[in-house]
């Protein structure tokens, strides 16, 4: 069984494995280093977070921005809940590779493969589905850390606090929600990324085009969407 399993890390599993991790994770990278060059939903929501965060400071109810950050953790939260019913799905899948193979040989342009490796490609949706679901418990832990610093907030009638230690601090909260949001975003990710996998189980060259496909989708999003159009445009009056 191990023997069997081993032979079926030959060099067409190993390059499509090899392209989808070259594409993940260098997109990863690309991306964070764009944000910092270039106008991105990351970059631009940041500021609309300090801009929250210092409007926050002089309310005297902070009501709605509790309710706010309770959204978001709870968007999450449904993230993280899903991703534990796929693993279970999944891992249901494995006893039944056989019955998967004959209903995946009936798939037009169906490559001839092994039942082996159609047991490895469920693996890797697993491996996947298992860092979705640290990474989304991880982000919920972080907005939980947000709404400690919210309600710890200096009141706005505390004329002991100067100007300048608002602003700090409106900062500091910003970035805490900032590195959550980040999180949030890398689980988000994996999700995207998953869906490219489902083309490996016909046709190890619909998988490749597929991962492309994902980069291309995440890319136009985080760069050239609309709603980044719109939020530039918001924050650029802000500023004025």
């Amino acid at each position: 069984m191990t023997l069997s399993f081993l032979q079926t890390f030959h060099w067409s599993n190993a390059l499509s494995l090899g392209w989808f991790l070259l594409c993940w994770v260098g997109y990863s990278y690309f991306a964070h280093y764009m944000a910092k060059r270039s106008h991105s939903l990351s970059s631009v929501l940041h500021d609309h977070r300090v801009s929250w965060m210092k409007t926050l400071l002089n309310r005297e109810s902070l009501v709605a921005d509790a309710a706010l950050i309770s959204n978001i953790e709870r968007q999450v939260s449904f993230f993280a809940s899903t991703t534990i019913l796929v693993l279970a799905g999944l891992l249901a899948v494995i006893p039944n590779i056989s019955t998967i193979y004959q209903l995946l040989a009936q798939v037009p342009f169906f490559e001839q493969t092994s039942e082996s490796e159609i047991q490895l490609r469920v693996m890797v949706l697993c491996c996947i589905f298992v860092y979705a679901f640290f990474t989304f418990t991880w982000a919920m832990r972080q907005f939980g850390f947000s709404s400690v610093l919210m309600g710890a907030a200096p009141l706005r009638k505390d004329e002991a606090i100067s100007e300048q230690h608002r602003n700090q601090y409106a900062r500091y909260t910003a970035k805490l929600i900032d590195q959550a949001s980040h999180t949030y975003n890398y689980g988000l990710r994996a999700y995207y990324f998953a869906m490219a996998i489902f083309p490996w189980f016909i046709s190890q060259w619909l998988f490749m085009g597929a991962t492309a496909l994902v980069v291309a989708v995440l890319y136009h999003r985080e760069f050239h969407s609309k709603p980044l159009v719109t939020l530039r445009a918001l924050a650029k009056m802000n500023k004025d």
